[in-house]
């Protein structure tokens, strides 16, 4: 198994930052790429960005250019971090770091959640 442990959220006014952090252990050689996805209460989980082995990093576009995510690889664990820029009151939601088992693909591995708050 591979433990997920997100932290770094809470409440910024609009326009301010936050990092979030995750660390990815345990089983990590069962996960390539790591990222972050993001839930509003009522709505689907969304995709925010993602970091694979190499460090090339992919975002959704409602935070391309705001967001930047990176990794730094141990021998025993990964943390990816996001850097949150210019944050809107919509970027409001329960952030996720996520990481796909390469060993099934039918299975992700989940972290337990940071709230972000953006007050307008």
């Amino acid at each position: 198994q591979v433990q997920l442990v997100e932290s770094g959220g809470g409440l910024v006014q609009a326009g301010g930052s936050l990092r979030l952090s995750c660390v990815a252990s345990g089983s990590i050689f069962r996960v390539n790429s790591v990222g972050w996805y993001r839930q509003v209460p009522g709505q689907q989980r969304e995709f925010v960005a993602a970091v694979g082995t190499g460090g090339r990093a992919n975002y959704a576009d409602s935070v391309r250019g705001r967001f930047t995510a990176s990794r730094d690889n141990a021998e025993n664990s990964v943390t990816v971090y996001l850097q949150m820029n210019g944050l809107k009151p919509e970027d409001t939601a329960v952030y996720y770091c996520n990481a796909p088992d390469v060993w099934n693909q039918a299975k992700d591995f989940w972290g337990q959640g940071t709230q972000v708050t953006v007050s307008s």
